[in-house]
């Protein structure tokens, strides 16, 4: 049972700079996006990282708010965070692949993005992992996006040199 596994967990990034995220949640299940949310901050705050929060509807559009945000605003990283409970239909499945596809594929662009979009079966499972005091898949979320932000600082504070390769 994965609950009994011991999991390695990297020190939250220490940043020279001040870190902005954008918290993007949909709080189809209010209880348990309050707690994701409250978990996401509570690491937010750990590393001094200033904290903006914006609402969705559902799974679905928490990516296309996080693209949104970075066209037009200025965040350094993004927490995605919502749940998705299975139901009798195959919806279940289309939310779950559809929003961590459309998350990974800005990802890949070069986006920091912690993904804190649960996938449960039933709402027992939820609860256990969006508890804030519990398994904290809200605040594991948050530090996956400042350990992006931190490696993205590092990579492009290289030099970068002009003319041809030795």
């Amino acid at each position: 049972m994965a609950a009994n596994e011991q999991h390695y967990t990297l020190a939250l990034p220490v940043f020279d700079k001040p870190v902005k995220l954008l918290i993007v949640v949909a709080p189809y299940y209010k209880d348990i996006a309050e707690q994701l949310v409250t978990g996401a901050r509570a690491v937010a705050a750990a590393v001094g990282a200033e904290v903006d929060l914006v609402e969705v509807p559902g799974a679905l559009e928490v990516p296309t708010a996080i693209a949104m945000a970075e066209r037009l605003a200025e965040y350094d990283g993004y927490v995605a965070l919502g749940c998705v409970i299975r139901g009798e239909t195959t919806h279940y499945d289309t939310v779950c692949n559809d929003s961590s596809r459309a998350l990974s594929l800005l990802g890949l662009q070069g986006l920091c993005i912690g993904n804190g979009i649960l996938t449960v079966e039933n709402r027992d499972q939820a609860v256990v992992r969006a508890e804030a005091a519990g398994q904290n898949k809200g605040g594991g979320a948050a530090a996956a996006a400042l350990h992006l932000v931190a490696l993205g600082r590092k990579w492009s504070a290289k030099p970068q040199g002009i003319g041809f390769r030795a």
